[in-house]
């Protein structure tokens, strides 16, 4: 019998495969992944493509033309703790600015939920092991590893070296040019040189846990999930990867869990009714724990 190649077989399949038991299984499935985004020490939701992070910019006009859809006197901790009894691990804390309050405000939701929250926003060699010892499971990265729209990847190198790749997630959130998805950085104002595609995403995948996906022209507008990018991140990403942008309903969980094959995890936020929307956070925490459950084996399509 001639050995089957894996190489280009998808990984769901491979998966569900090896986890067949008798007539149950489990099978590849969407998570969803909580968020708790900080600007000025509060908790917020902004359209993030209205962020202006250039020093230019921000010395002519720090806030004109900021989009916020959601500001609360909640403190990040009372988030932290809600997603802690909901059981849902691997959420972002991502600091929209450089301010000690801001930074103030991730730790406390750190210290609330050790463990269970990632971090992002701003994150260096000189700042990456705090928040791991402040609770932090991951870091996440973009702007550190590149510089004027180029990969350093000996910045990268001294990173992994420094966290392992093990606790390091790769913010590669991107807007489309010409076709291709390029990766944004500088609060998703400056286009990179580096395209989102197969290669990309194999190539990077050996240097981090997890990558972390914003669709930046979607995101933060409920105007309904990029599918395109979803579906390139389902077929072409080797490690988990999470989704971010423009879901508005359940049926958009379900449109991403579909174009990205079940591989791809989501992230809600200006939806969800926590943050000022009228998605009900019951309903999507529901919908995530039904992912999970074992499916018999007849009702999983061979």
């Amino acid at each position: 019998m001639k050995k089957r190649k894996e190489r280009g077989v998808p990984f769901g399949r491979v998966r569900a495969k090896a986890l067949h038991r008798s007539r149950i299984k489990n099978i590849e499935a969407a998570s969803f992944r909580p968020c708790i985004d900080i600007h000025q020490g509060r908790v917020k939701q902004i359209v993030g493509s209205s962020l202006k992070d250039l020093a230019a910019e921000r010395e002519e006009s720090p806030h004109d033309g900021l989009v916020v859809n959601f500001d609360t006197d909640l403190r990040s901790s009372f988030f932290a703790k809600l997603y802690q009894n909901s059981d849902l691990k691997g959420g972002h804390v991502v600091m929209l600015g450089s301010d000690q309050a801001s930074r103030y405000a991730a730790y406390e939701a750190l210290m609330a939920y050790p463990g269970g929250l990632q971090i992002g926003g701003g994150v260096t060699t000189d700042n990456a092991i705090e928040y791991l010892d402040a609770g932090a499971s991951h870091v996440i990265v973009t702007s550190f590893v590149f510089r004027e729209g180029r990969l350093e990847e000996d910045r990268l190198r001294t990173l992994v070296n420094l966290v392992g790749k093990e606790r390091l997630v790769l913010d590669l959130s991107c807007r489309k040019r010409d076709g291709q998805y390029y990766v944004v950085t500088d609060r998703w104002q400056r286009f990179s040189e580096l395209v989102v595609n197969q290669q990309t995403l194999d190539d990077l995948a050996g240097s981090c846990a997890e990558f972390l996906v914003h669709g930046v022209d979607v995101e933060g507008m409920q105007l309904g999930v990029d599918e395109e990018l979803v579906q390139l991140l389902g077929e072409a990403s080797p490690i988990p990867v999470t989704y971010a942008g423009g879901v508005r309903s359940l049926d958009d969980l379900e449109r991403v869990k579909k174009a990205g094959n079940g591989r791809v995890d989501i992230t809600v936020g200006s939806a969800l009714d926590i943050f000022g929307g009228i998605l009900p956070y019951g309903e999507v925490l529901a919908w995530h724990n039904q992912q999970k459950s074992p499916m018999p084996a007849e009702l999983v399509a061979a």
